[in-house]
């Protein structure tokens, strides 16, 4: 019986254009300025001292910890410090109405219709928990916050990692045999599924020939009952 359902965001619950073409381009082009602007506020200096010991870098000054971010931004490397500035930058963003977190047509009917079966909600992403809180506060279907029961970033652990999902079961508090991870990506199903955990795949395009795990397009395909013991 699956108690606690945790659900990827890029590419599962929201198009990766959405990320790539408008998160990510609207971050880039305030980065600098936003750093340069808050270095001093004491949020913004624990990141940035993250950064410095992630470059192993204590004396890298403002300029030099701006290029890494934007080499970081190139390589799509999941760096804890950078995911937590974008998150911040996007947040004007989303205030502002310059953009709603995307979310796919058959998203939210789903995450009800689980709920009211009893499992409770969680997200686990490379973007910070304060950029997830954001998408889906700001969503195209409104603030849908008050449906998750939790959030995970790579504070936890990195995504491909066994050890994070593990870690997640004993924050969430229930055996892994009773979670269902839900992703696009298999190398994370994978990494959930050696911790004992369920998986399914969301494939909105061609289905991954590579993958052992259940795959679906969308999420009304996916029922609970599936998993039942």
């Amino acid at each position: 019986m699956i108690r606690a359902i945790v659900t990827d965001i890029e590419g599962t619950t929201s198009d990766i254009s959405f990320v790539h073409n408008v998160l990510f381009p609207y971050a880039r082009e305030r980065l600098a300025g936003f750093v340069r602007e808050h270095q001093h506020e004491e949020s913004i200096q624990t990141t940035l001292a993250d950064l410095r010991r992630e470059i192993d870098e204590p004396e890298a000054d403002i300029e030099r910890l701006t290029e890494v971010l934007f080499n970081f931004m190139d390589q799509d490397r999941k760096s804890t410090a950078l995911k937590a500035l974008q998150g911040l930058i996007w947040r004007d963003g989303y205030v502002n109405g310059d953009f709603t977190g995307h979310l796919y047509a058959d998203v939210l009917p789903a995450f009800k219709a689980w709920r009211q079966q009893g499992a409770a909600l969680y997200v686990y992403s490379s973007g910070s928990v304060n950029a997830q809180k954001l998408l889906f506060g700001y969503s195209d279907e409104g603030d849908v916050t008050s449906l998750f029961s939790g959030y995970f970033d790579t504070h936890v652990g990195a995504k491909r990692d066994v050890q994070s999902y593990r870690n997640i079961a004993a924050q969430i508090g229930k055996p892994t045999g009773e979670l269902l991870f839900l992703s696009d990506i298999r190398q994370e199903l994978d990494a959930a599924q050696q911790a004992g955990w369920h998986t399914v795949q969301l494939i909105r395009g061609d289905a991954d020939t590579e993958s052992v795990h259940h795959q679906v397009n969308r999420f009304d395909e996916i029922t609970l009952e599936q998993f039942s013991s």
